[in-house]
């Protein structure tokens, strides 16, 4: 399976015309998104929390993180930032992916619109 990349803009809320635009790699197994702590700096914004991720490995991991507006594919969310180590690739979660309705299509790879923005989970017939 290949790896999917969008260009994201990520901006300051409480400053607007403060922004840094990067390739991210689409991670349908990450909560959150991730960005080089320096870029986030760059714009303006500091830490607010810190919460524990589990990596891929198992172990966990204690992040600051922040909020940020997502921007992406002319869409605009909010969300969660997680501060990267620096030269880290920039990572966009599935929770900016769903808030606005869109999803990795698996046969190709690409990112695709769904109809409507899901309210709800979709619930699977077993």
């Amino acid at each position: 399976m290949g790896a999917t990349h969008v260009t994201v803009t990520i901006r300051n809320p409480a400053l607007p015309n403060k922004s840094w635009e990067g390739l991210f790699l689409v991670d349908t197994g990450a909560i959150d998104s991730l960005v080089p702590r320096e870029h986030l700096e760059s714009i303006g914004l500091k830490p607010k929390a810190q919460r524990i991720y589990e990596l891929a490995d198992g172990s966990q991991l204690k992040m600051d993180i922040t909020t940020a507006d997502i921007e992406f594919m002319g869409d605009l969310v909010g969300g969660t930032i997680i501060f990267g180590k620096t030269g880290v690739e920039p990572i966009l979660g599935v929770t900016a992916l769903e808030s606005v309705g869109i999803e990795v299509d698996p046969q190709n790879q690409r990112l695709k619109r769904m109809p409507a923005t899901r309210l709800k989970p979709i619930k699977r017939k077993v």
